[in-house]
């Protein structure tokens, strides 16, 4: 299973960002998706999840900014970033899990400047 994610790149502060994460391979059934971010100097963090009846959680640093979703016909995961903040510059991974075990992406930058 290989996940790619696209979207990350620069922004000023108090922009907006769509990242998509796109899982291709043998996929059996996929239960949760999620985000997660590594800033430098930083261990990674959760950033948010949704489950396979779409059950969201997130991070309260990114609550009521940030929303996830999930497309599971094209089995790909979204992450809509609002109102960024400088802070929120990291490396972003999706995540998907299916009932044997985790499967994450590479990995895309998002740099806000101030």
């Amino acid at each position: 299973v290989r996940l790619v994610e696209s979207g990350g790149g620069l922004m000023q502060a108090g922009g907006s960002l769509r990242l998509s994460c796109a899982a291709s391979g043998s996929i059996f059934t996929i239960k949760d998706m999620g985000w997660y971010r590594q800033a430098p100097g930083k261990q990674r963090e959760l950033v948010a999840t949704i489950t396979a009846d779409g059950s969201t959680n997130y991070a309260d640093s990114v609550k009521g900014r940030f929303t996830i979703s999930r497309d599971n016909a094209k089995i790909t995961v979204y992450l809509q970033m609002n109102i960024l903040k400088p802070e929120d510059t990291a490396v972003y991974y999706c995540t998907m899990a299916d009932y044997v075990e985790d499967f994450w992406g590479k990995g895309t930058a998002v740099t806000v400047s101030s």
